[in-house]
């Protein structure tokens, strides 16, 4: 990117100043290196989401953006419905609910060690992985409308977890306002099958060990220690969530010509909230993340039953669960006052201050958990939200590393038998059903993620608490 068009406000932020159509200003948070590594698109990105109707204070971009489809990926921005806020399925992407989820296992890398390659091979029989994986729960359609309704809270019901499990995931497991009958009968046939399943990309299965603590009182608080082996779970809503967006896409790009509302980029295609598509748009979005936290969930107990056969005695608490593609109803300060602002976050993740009472009450004072998740061979991060980082963007941070190639470059330069080769000879086993889905995701093609997380600490989004390093990687 060039940065000679940004306002060096600090070391970690820029601005762009507003112009033109510009409703508000964009703010990148980002080091300079990150900064200059980002592709010239995520600048016209940040700037095309400034244009649209009802957006509040700034377009925002997180450290790890990248180009994504209309929105930045790592693209925060709020909308006010009271001045014509729109919502767009480009700010959400794709994936409604991809997130992240961590379990405890009160094991050590020492317990792990000696068994590692059957643990391995048991998690990669045990959760299905890859493009088109299917899983060994079928919904009818009874069963879909109740899953998309329920979220966690249906598979916990339903013996896939605990009712404990709920109380450590976004929305306690639940998102309210869901409509199940505003998602299609296509969307729904391509999820009958796909519940418990990582699917492709860069979704993961991991067992990693902690490798560095940054803040030992809230490391403690949340029971963490060097050497304390860890599960972290990549996912989302797999084909419901890509169909939902898919056809909402086209909806909104008529309801946008409708409505008068001038897209710099039709990718941008939204409508406003409170339009008969905006409200469909939210309460099949809402089903999908309902649908993204039910999947998580039954993996998490695909998990614990591959466990029990080598550890009977390991439990698998939920450390944390957070959700970043998804737009939310929050209330937010605005000049001064509280709004009921519609905040899109696609490729960002919620990242709460202390004190706020959407966080679990037994983590209220430290903060929300953040998961940062890595690229196979790499690090992740667990922060947790500050005070500073509700006044910045809306209580948001980074996601992960961020592309720094496209797949297709990345098959050019990586085979995937060679990066599970290389990755082992570092200790880190890798199972997947794709050498291709291997190559696509070589941790090369990904930013430094350690430069992504400190870059977030710096700009005051979230504080470090925690590194994780993977043991084994079981890749869709």
């Amino acid at each position: 990117m060039d940065i000679g068009a940004l306002k060096k406000v600090s070391d970690y932020e820029w601005h762009i100043p507003q112009s033109g159509n510009m409703r508000v200003p964009g703010i990148i948070y980002a080091s300079e290196a990150l900064l200059r590594d980002m592709d010239q698109k995520v600048y016209e990105q940040v700037v095309n989401v400034a244009t649209l109707p009802g957006i509040v204070q700034a377009s925002f971009a997180m450290p790890d953006a990248h180009w994504g489809y209309g929105f930045p990926i790592g693209g925060v921005a709020a909308f006010d419905p009271d001045q014509g806020g729109v919502v767009s399925a480009g700010g959400v992407g794709f994936d409604i609910s991809c997130g992240v989820r961590a379990l405890y296992t009160g094991l050590r890398v020492e317990d792990i060690e000696p068994i590692k390659e059957r643990l391995a091979d048991l998690l990669f029989r045990k959760v299905p992985a890859g493009v088109g994986s299917t899983g060994r729960v079928h919904l009818n359609r009874q069963e879909m409308d109740a899953m998309l309704a329920g979220g966690a809270q249906w598979a916990v019901e339903r013996g896939y977890g605990t009712p404990a499990d709920l109380n450590r995931i976004e929305e306690r497991g639940c998102m309210k306002g869901a409509k199940p009958e505003c998602v299609s009968d296509l969307a729904k046939k391509r999820q009958q099958d796909e519940m418990g399943t990582l699917g492709s990309g860069n979704h993961y299965l991991e067992v990693q060990q902690v490798a560095e603590i940054y803040d030992q009182r809230i490391a403690e608080a949340l029971r963490l220690h060097p050497g304390d082996i860890l599960i972290s779970i990549h996912c989302g809503s797999r084909g419901l969530g890509h169909q939902i967006g898919t056809e909402f896409l086209k909806k909104m790009a008529i309801a946008a010509a409708k409505f008068g509302i001038a897209l710099p980029d039709r990718e941008l295609a939204c409508a406003p909230i409170e339009s008969e598509v905006g409200q469909e748009y939210l309460g099949a979005m809402r089903a999908a993340i309902n649908c993204a936290l039910a999947n998580r969930q039954i993996i998490t107990h695909l998990v614990r039953e591959a466990f029990s056969e080598i550890f009977p005695q390991a439990e698998l608490p939920l450390l944390y669960d957070v959700s970043h593609n998804t737009c939310k109803v929050e209330e937010h300060r605005v000049n001064g006052h509280s709004k009921r602002l519609f905040v899109h976050r696609k490729g960002a993740t919620r990242a709460f201050g202390p004190g706020h009472p959407d966080i679990p009450s037994d983590l209220r004072e430290i903060g929300q958990p953040v998961l940062i998740g890595g690229t196979m061979g790499t690090a992740s991060y667990l922060l947790v939200g500050t005070p500073q980082g509700m006044t910045l963007a809306y209580g948001s941070a980074c996601h992960g590393a961020g592309r720094s190639m496209s797949r297709h470059q990345a098959t050019r330069q990586w085979k995937g038998q060679q990066v599970i080769q290389d990755l082992a000879r570092q200790g880190i086993l890798v199972r997947s059903p794709s050498y291709r889905g291997v190559a696509e995701e070589a941790p090369g093609a990904y930013k430094d993620v350690s430069a992504v997380v400190d870059a977030a600490e710096h700009a005051g989004l979230a504080k470090k608490v925690a590194q994780m390093r993977p043991i084994v990687c079981v890749k869709g």
